[in-house]
């Protein structure tokens, strides 16, 4: 897609962050956006900062994890506009806690928003893509759609999903002039630490400092997303721990992936002693336990 001036965009997540810098980007291309989050109070910042840039805007309170709400808002869409060209899929949450000690229910919770979200924005906006005979579908993957850290584990395995739903989506797409790309980034500066539910608060804490200190602005996500939906790009990686990382687990698979937990749980332990003494406790009690019986 060469051309993006008079386009329909839709982006979810679009209240703040990576969302709404792309949201604003596309705008200055001369898009009009569709803007989807359950954050009213930040999509109607966002609609203001298109305005201001020139831009056309309309909000949209979404849950992306509602089949119903998201199938209703595509059916919206298609009334008011008769057409989508883009989709940017962003929405996301992020829960921090080993899967040993955390709740089936929070990880289906980040199983429903991070995949499903990505699953219904996809499935409901692309036939209006195969009515047009054009279109571009965007997905927010991950450094953790790359290589595992441990504590991650519900927001890895959605972001590893949502890499490999795109790159399928894309082969299953190819000739029908729909592209499809998945977006890796790496440490960006946007609220996801501080609205992501973490077990260790001295950890929240810690990550919300580095996100702050060293993450990048959200500005460089979107610039590379608008690249990426001109030039068809089946991938993108944003950060340079990204690409280091993307490099080093292709080379030597094992060796990054250890390193890496071992980095997790150094940083974990260095910010709270208390970590590897409550760990070294749940392996022994784990020990201790009595076996059922086959």
């Amino acid at each position: 897609m060469k051309k993006i001036k008079g386009k329909i965009a839709v982006v979810t997540g679009a209240g703040s962050g990576i969302g709404r810098a792309t949201s604003i980007a596309l705008a200055r291309k001369g898009a009009t956006l569709v803007l989807a989050d359950i954050n009213e109070a930040g999509m109607r910042e966002t609609a203001k900062l298109i305005s201001a840039a020139g831009g056309t805007s309309s909000a949209h309170v979404v849950n992306v994890a509602d089949k119903r709400r998201m199938q209703a808002f595509a059916d919206e869409i298609d009334t008011q506009h008769g057409r989508v060209d883009i989709v940017v899929n962003n929405a996301g949450i992020g829960i921090l806690d080993d899967f040993v000690d955390g709740s089936l229910e929070d990880f289906e919770k980040v199983v429903d928003i991070n995949l499903w979200g990505v699953v219904y924005g996809s499935k409901m906006f692309l036939p209006m893509m195969l009515r047009a005979g054009e279109g571009h579908i965007v997905n927010i993957s991950s450094l953790a759609g790359i290589i595992s850290t441990p504590g991650m584990v519900s927001y890895g395995t959605t972001k590893f999903a949502v890499r490999g739903f795109s790159e399928s989506l894309r082969a299953e797409l190819a000739g029908r002039n729909i592209g499809v790309t998945s977006v890796h980034p790496g440490m960006i500066r946007t609220n996801i630490a501080k609205s992501s539910q973490v077990a260790d608060s001295a950890l929240q804490g810690r990550m919300v400092e580095w996100f702050e200190r060293y993450g990048r602005p959200p500005e460089r996500v979107a610039d590379k997303i608008v690249r990426a939906i001109q030039n068809n790009d089946m991938r993108v990686l944003v950060t340079p721990e990204t690409y280091v990382m993307d490099l080093f687990k292709r080379v030597a698979p094992s060796v990054a992936e250890a390193v890496n937990a071992q980095f997790m749980n150094r940083f974990r332990k260095a910010i709270n002693p208390e970590y590897g003494a409550q760990k070294a406790q749940r392996a022994d009690a784990d020990k201790k336990a009595p076996r059922h019986a086959a």
